[in-house]
């Protein structure tokens, strides 16, 4: 059965907020990708956003805190509204598509779900309420 995170972004000062979050709830930080490590052809990244993070996991419990920065191309978060997400961690390649296609429906789709650049089976969209959902599966 898949599990479900929350996901938050920021404008530049994840590494800072979770390093917070980790005094706060003790543990070890067990995933940080930065954008300058992902930085291909096919994925360039600016030099401003090099450092930025792409995505960073705090175990809490059975579950993890997720979160990531906004590359400046992309907009500035607004801090005062929503800038969370679900993430629903799939079992399978099966379970993220029936997952994925079933809450997408009627919503709009904001990443297909498929391979990633980083290595895992991802696809993010907003459902029709509105809900900001990412589905993922990593065989690792």
């Amino acid at each position: 059965m898949a599990t479900i995170n929350p996901h938050i972004n920021f404008n530049g000062n994840a590494e800072e907020a979770f390093n917070f979050y980790k005094s706060v709830f003790g543990g070890e930080i067990a995933t940080i990708v930065r954008l300058k490590d992902l930085s291909s052809p096919e994925f360039p990244v600016a030099e401003n956003d090099a450092n930025k993070i792409m995505h960073i996991a705090l175990p809490i419990g059975k579950n993890s805190l997720m979160g990531n920065d906004v590359p400046e191309s992309m907009g500035r978060v607004n801090e005062n509204e929503n800038r969370s997400k679900i993430v629903i961690s799939a079992e399978s390649r099966e379970e993220a598509d029936k997952l994925f296609r079933g809450l997408s429906a009627g919503g709009s789709i904001e990443v297909p779900i498929g391979d990633s650049p980083w290595g895992s089976y991802f696809g993010m969209f907003r459902d029709k309420f509105g809900i900001e959902w990412m589905v993922d599966f990593s065989n690792g």
